[in-house]
């Protein structure tokens, strides 16, 4: 028989890019269950016909112009829809698995109703979304309160990060919340371009970049992420490589670090836009003399499992999230002044064979911890339980 599981909450499916998009699109991509059936909400800007992606069901949901209610809105339509459907095809025993805490409110009448057709509630709670700082304080409480309400309701919460998930018990003890942990997947692969590949080349000579001559961010373009220490700490130091910025960049922020940083003086920061071509951006990975990761808002986060899959040298920010990742596989850094600074320049100066064997490590922990084959493997354990 065929288990039935509604995942709701990302944008859809093929995934162009975010972290819950391309999350879904893996899972379908490496299913390994085919007892296990698949139906994805697409928000879409005027309705279309379902279309199947991957052997999944993809049903499309409006994403309704009404301000910044329309998410919450979007995983309501969408949560209905999956009822409507279990009820319609009589389907016994399905998984409806909602990505982030956003439709808190609606969440209590959902489950109950869920549950008289025989289906469970699954969530994942995603990182600290009520701390980021593009919310105001009204978001933030209703996120913080939103949360508290999915997690008291659900049936399970998946979490991809196992601080994610002591957080969840810890915070929300009185109810006893029944928790996993599985953690964001990376893919393992080396790029296919080569090193000579025109469209490499022409991008390196276009950013004034070269190869193995350059540091490397990429990640949304948001305070919490520390861009303004990564720069004003590369600023501060003597390294005579390049610090690229891989980011769609908003000018309230990027004037706001221009103001406190005046990086537009200093000719090694190079911010150069986005790179949507996948083999492209894994080559400028590969190519990097070393990655700086300064999340320090959520759970297991995409760019950092990318990074420690493509580049030998990681330089992240000494949080639980990045240490429970990578561990012995990269070098640390605080906010503290002048402590990144110190690191690059001792970074500068490591020999080959202790970036290579550093490299070696977190190409490790992603192939035994972090590919999509496991866990999509493990995904599925949960899922057809």
């Amino acid at each position: 028989m065929k288990k039935h599981v509604f995942i709701i909450g990302s944008k859809g499916i093929p995934a162009a890019y975010g972290g819950y998009e391309t999350f879904v699109d893996k899972l379908t991509e490496y299913r390994q269950d085919t007892n296990i059936q698949y139906h994805v909400s697409c928000a879409v800007d005027e309705l279309k016909e379902s279309f199947t992606y991957n052997h999944a069901h993809c049903f499309n949901i409006r994403w309704k112009k009404i301000g910044p209610a329309r998410a919450i809105i979007y995983d309501w339509d969408a949560f209905r829809y999956c009822l409507k459907y279990i009820k319609k095809n009589k389907i016994p025993d399905a998984v409806i698995y909602v990505l982030a805490c956003r439709m808190g409110p609606f969440f209590h009448s959902c489950v109950k109703k869920a549950h008289k057709l025989g289906a469970k509630v699954y969530v994942n709670p995603d990182g600290h979304e009520w701390l980021r700082a593009k919310w105001s304080m009204p978001v933030r409480r209703y996120w913080k309160a939103s949360e508290r309400m999915m997690v008291k309701d659900a049936d399970i919460l998946i979490c991809d990060s196992k601080n994610i998930e002591k957080y969840i018990q810890e915070t929300y003890k009185e109810y006893q919340p029944k928790t996993t942990f599985i953690a964001y997947g990376a893919e393992t692969s080396k790029s296919v371009l080569k090193d000579d590949d025109k469209k490499l080349l022409e991008w390196y000579e276009e950013k004034e970049l070269k190869a193995g001559e350059y540091y490397l961010v990429v990640g949304r373009f948001v305070p919490e992420n520390n861009y303004e220490t990564m720069i004003r700490e590369f600023m501060r130091s003597k390294t005579e490589k390049r610090f690229a910025l891989i980011t769609n960049v908003t000018d309230k922020f990027l004037n706001e670090l221009k103001q406190k940083t005046e990086f537009d003086k200093d000719p090694r920061i190079k911010f150069v836009g986005t790179v949507y071509d996948q083999e492209l951006l894994k080559k400028i990975r590969e190519n990097a003399y070393g990655y700086f990761h300064g999340h320090e808002v959520g759970g297991t986060n995409p760019s950092l499992l990318e990074a420690l899959g493509s580049t030998e040298l990681n330089l992240l920010l000494d949080v639980g999230f990045n240490r429970e990742v990578a561990e012995d596989g990269a070098l640390y850094w605080t906010k503290e002044e002048g402590n990144l600074a110190k690191l690059i320049e001792e970074a500068d100066e490591l020999a080959s064979d202790v970036i290579t064997a550093l490299g070696d490590k977190a190409k490790e922990r992603i192939r035994e911890w972090y590919s999509w084959e496991y866990i999509t493997a493990e995904y599925e354990k949960v899922l057809s339980r």
